[in-house]
């Protein structure tokens, strides 16, 4: 079985493996905080705020392949760039419907 360059930029099935398992404990570990309750409210929200933020690079890292390397640098531009207009659409969205709201009353 001969790797093609198409077939170079997708993980071997152990990074897969490790993206799943660092995803399940991920989102076990938010769960057991939010149901235990053994935390504050604030504690519990920067927790979760937190690890969801690592849940996130982990899923850009083992499943969508981005990285900083040459071969990855312009796919994580692109996708940086994506999620910047993303934000920004939503974000300014947001504004502009919560200032008319406001010029109505």
């Amino acid at each position: 079985m001969s790797h093609s360059a198409e077939g170079a930029a997708h993980g071997s099935v152990k990074s897969y493996l490790i993206g799943f398992v660092l995803s399940v404990v991920l989102t076990a570990i938010p769960f057991l905080i939010v149901m235990t309750g053994n935390f504050s409210k604030a504690t519990t929200f920067y927790s979760v705020i937190a690890l969801a933020v690592v849940q996130i690079v982990v899923h850009l890292k083992y499943f969508l392949h981005l990285d900083f390397s040459v071969r990855g640098r312009m796919d994580t531009f692109a996708f940086l760039f994506t999620a910047l207009i993303i934000v920004m659409v939503v974000g300014l969205s947001i504004w502009i419907i919560y200032s008319a709201n406001a010029m109505m009353m």
